[in-house]
C-alpha cells in the first residue's frame, strides 16, 4: 500500500519552470531516498509535499487523502514531520525544551494551560526517552545554540520525530557532518524510523545505499529513474547523469 504518491506534479518559479510532470509513489514503511544533481529539483519537491508551496499542476495524496496545498501545522497532525536542509532548532531553548514542543504536539497539548499541566508529567517522560534514545540527556539542560553541529542536527531530526509521524521526511539531514557524525546520524536515523516510512534527500551516497529500500533520482525536474538500490547502481542514465564512476 502507498502512504505517498505525487500524480503529474509540475511547478516554476515566476515562469521558470522547476519540475516536469513528477510521478512518484512511497509505499507504506520503506525507507525512499531522492536524489539528483544540484538544481534537479529535489528541495522544492519536498517543499511542495510538505506544504510550504503549492503546486501549479499536478496532486499530492497522503494515506488515501488528497493533501494538496495543505499548510505545514495541518500536514504535522495528519501525520507527517519534516526536517530542513539548514538546521532549525530553537536555539535559545535547551535540548530538553525543543524535543518537549514535539512532544507537546503529537499529543495535542497547545495552548490549553490545564491540560497541558495535567499531562506535563507523561510529556517529560516521553522528553526524557527521547533525549537518551538520541545520546543527548546529559545535555539535557544545554541551550540549542551550545551544542555541536552533529548534536544539533540529531536534536532537529529528532524534534521531526518527537511528532510521532507516519511518513519522516529528512532534507540533507547529514549535511556538514563530519565522517563520525555521519555514522551516529545515520544509525540515529536507522533506529528512530523503525516500524515508519522515510523520505530522504541526501548527496551522500554511502549514506543512501546503506538506508534505502528504493531510490528515486531526479535530473533536470524530472525523474530520471526510480528503483531499487542495485537497479540504480545498474543504470547507465543515472551512472551519465550523476553517478559516474563513483563506487557506491
Amino acid at each position: 500500500m502507498n502512504i505517498l504518491e505525487i500524480k503529474n506534479l509540475y511547478h516554476d518559479f515566476k515562469g521558470l519552470k522547476v519540475l516536469f510532470g513528477i510521478d512518484l509513489a512511497v509505499k507504506a514503511g520503506e525507507r525512499h531516498a531522492i536524489i539528483g544533481p544540484n538544481g534537479a529539483g529535489k528541495t522544492t519537491l519536498f517543499n511542495i509535499i510538505t506544504g510550504t508551496f503549492r503546486p501549479r499542476e499536478g496532486q499530492i495524496f497522503f494515506k488515501g487523502a488528497d493533501i494538496t496545498g495543505y499548510p505545514p501545522h495541518k500536514l504535522v497532525r495528519f501525520g507527517m514531520g519534516r526536517s530542513f536542509q539548514i538546521t532549525s532548532t530553537f536555539s535559545r531553548l535547551t535540548t530538553f525544551q525543543n524535543i518537549r514542543m514535539g512532544i507537546l504536539s503529537s499529543q495535542g497539548i497547545r495552548f490549553n494551560m490545564l491540560r497541558m499541566i495535567d499531562r506535563m508529567e507523561t510529556v517529560t517522560r516521553a522528553t526524557d526517552d527521547m533525549l537518551r534514545r538520541i545520546n543527548l540527556d546529559t545535555e539535557r539542560n544545554l541551550p540549542a545554540s551550545m551544542l555541536s553541529y552533529g548534536k544539533n542536527r540529531s536534536l532537529e531530526i529528532s524534534m521531526a520525530l518527537a511528532t510521532n509521524p507516519e511518513l519522516v521526511m529528512l532534507d540533507e539531514p547529514t549535511a556538514g557532518m563530519s565522517v563520525d557524525e555521519t555514522h551516529t546520524a545515520v544509525e540515529l536515523i536507522r533506529n528512530l524510523t523503525e516500524g515508519k516510512t522515510l523520505v530522504i534527500i541526501e548527496h551522500d551516497m554511502e549514506v543512501v545505499f546503506s538506508l534505502a529500500d528504493r531510490i528515486t533520482v531526479l535530473h533536470l525536474g524530472a525523474v530520471l529513474a526510480s528503483g531499487t538500490p542495485e537497479q540504480i547502481r545498474a543504470n547507465q542514465a543515472v551512472k551519465d547523469a550523476y553517478l559516474g564512476n563513483l563506487e557506491v
